[in-house]
């Protein structure tokens, strides 16, 4: 038997705003380079990629934006910067991949979604297209009419 990956029970964070401004062509899974206060504090909830955004530059991948508050009770002597730019872990393979797709194609990084996977945080990252007005139009309209067939749905069924 194979184990299915399901995250819903480990989610940390979630950007919602990504499948509405944004096509998401690939995800990749990447592992994130945190301090020992910001684990405390992803831990804990404190964490908040919304306004988050990723850049490949020179042969690295780099989480921008990305809000980590500190605990009240984190050390003194550590100095907490909670936007601090963290270095994303990737596979030579995906960053070249994903460099190619930002530079000739005109595709952006986007941080999807932040979560645990066994003891170690990861991050859910996509390579997605800008959206413009008639299809975030459509996406709209596509998501009330599922919300109105589930409606009749269930009336009728009762």
């Amino acid at each position: 038997m194979s184990k299915k990956n399901n995250n819903n029970g480990n989610v940390i964070a979630v950007n919602r705003r990504a499948s509405f401004e944004y096509f998401i062509e690939q995800r990749f899974e990447a592992g994130i380079s945190l301090q020992g206060w910001e684990i405390k504090a992803i831990r804990a909830g404190k964490c908040n990629i919304s306004e988050a955004y990723v850049n490949v530059k020179g042969g690295e991948v780099v989480l921008f934006g990305a809000i980590i508050n500190p605990l009240k009770t984190t050390c003194a002597f550590v100095i907490s910067d909670p936007t601090r730019t963290r270095k994303l872990l990737l596979n030579r393979r995906e960053i070249d991949k994903m460099a190619g797709a930002v530079q000739r194609q005109g595709y952006t990084v986007i941080p999807l979604k932040m979560y645990f996977k066994g003891r170690w945080a990861k991050l859910e990252i996509g390579i997605a297209k800008g959206k413009q007005a008639h299809d975030k139009r459509d996406s709209i309209k596509d998501r009330e009419w599922a919300r109105d067939k589930e409606r009749i749905m269930k009336k009728n069924f009762r």
